[in-house]
């Protein structure tokens, strides 16, 4: 039996809601140590989850925040799950996230925005609390509002959005001469829209998270005529989730999240203007409230100052990698993870077995909008996972 609620009620005010998400965000951030952090005319993104009560919607707690704008091409991709593959700052904050959710369920007391959902001994969010996202910038791969699904096969587009290309309506993330295999960061957030963030191996416990807000920085360039944040960001997004079936699993109800746009970021979180070409950080730091906080070279996959020698070391590997989110998985007590702690699994096979997260996978992907969406090779989820 599933737990439904009402749809969160929305921030009252959007400009006030989107200075306190950005300014909780970015007080985090600047708490942090310099380590990782861009340098002379380097810029950078920033991403941040954070988490609003009841008591005070608006007084957000920041969960988990990354930065990184790097990510590996195919050809560097590792089979044992010990490399971050897209080290952007969306998907890194996520990652963190995770981390914190896998501690924070692990404790001997729950944390207080997740309680027990009927007999089946999953959780879910608490009534009334709300996760939210704030991103300095807009993601890569956002895409003027798509054609309806009747008019797709007709189409065949080869085109270039917001730093990501591949054609079609799903968007790869560009590489240096190397391709790579990841998909753009509106693209996954289009599928955290569907599927949820907590990802296929929470699934196995925690219910769908859905966030109710999504907030991105004002370019200090100034948005392109005709075009507004709160209003066009949503419709592209309205329009790719019309395109999916409506029959979902039972605790799946895909989730339209709101669009706000926030003040300018700090010049770190701006690339220089004119013709300077832009130069980049290729260090991705991530932080969540659990005590999480490290730095990652993007285009390695592994911690800052991983020697050649060292490369392949354990004591390399990101507690953000696939392989460590695995490990911090089948180590939860729960009763619902204790079959995966008697044989060895692989990763496939544990994600493979969260059914109902597969199928609504499987529903996004069949979807005429949603039909390029590349799956990455079957050998980079094959590593077994031990306790």
């Amino acid at each position: 039996m599933y737990h439904s609620t009402s749809p969160p009620t929305p921030p009252r005010d959007g400009v006030q809601w989107a200075c306190t998400a950005s300014s909780a965000a970015l007080r985090r951030y600047s708490s942090l140590p310099k380590k990782g952090k861009p340098q002379g005319r380097e810029s950078t993104v920033l991403a941040a989850f954070l988490l609003s009560s009841p008591q005070d919607p608006l007084g957000p707690a920041v969960l988990s925040l990354a930065t990184g704008t790097k990510c590996l091409g195919a050809s560097r991709l590792g089979p044992r799950g010990d490399l971050v593959h897209d080290a952007h700052a969306e998907v890194v904050a996520r990652r963190a996230l995770l981390r914190l959710l896998y501690a924070e369920i692990g404790a001997d007391s729950p944390p207080s925005w997740l309680v027990p959902s009927g007999s089946g001994g999953r959780w879910r969010l608490r009534d009334g609390y709300q996760l939210h996202l704030y991103i300095t910038q807009l993601p890569c791969g956002v895409m003027p509002v798509p054609p309806s699904p009747s008019e797709v096969p007709r189409i065949q587009p080869d085109i270039v959005v917001n730093g990501c290309g591949d054609g079609g309506f799903v968007q790869r993330k560009p590489g240096r001469g190397d391709t790579t295999l990841s998909m753009s960061c509106f693209d996954k957030i289009t599928r955290w829209c569907v599927v949820g963030i907590q990802g296929a191996l929470l699934s196995h416990i925690l219910e769908p998270l859905y966030l109710s807000t999504v907030t991105i920085g004002r370019s200090p360039d100034g948005a392109s005529e005709g075009f507004c944040i709160e209003s066009n960001v949503e419709k592209v997004l309205c329009a790719r989730l019309s395109s999916l079936s409506k029959i979902f699993p039972a605790s799946f109800k895909p989730n339209k999240p709101l669009f706000f746009e926030a003040p300018i970021p700090p010049k770190e979180f701006n690339q220089t203007p004119g013709d300077i070409p832009p130069l980049t950080c290729g260090y991705s730091i991530c932080w969540n409230k659990s005590g999480l906080h490290e730095v990652i070279l993007g285009t390695t996959g592994r911690k800052q100052g991983t020697s050649s020698k060292a490369a392949c070391l354990p004591s390399t590997e990101s507690m953000l990698c696939k392989i460590r989110l695995a490990e911090a998985f089948i180590s939860l007590e729960h009763p619902l993870i204790t079959k995966f702690q008697h044989e060895e699994l692989s990763y496939r096979a544990i994600k493979d077995m969260a059914c109902e997260y597969q199928l609504m996978l499987e529903l996004l992907r069949e979807a005429p909008l949603f039909g390029r969406w590349r799956t990455k090779p079957a050998s980079l989820d094959s590593f077994k996972v031990q306790r």
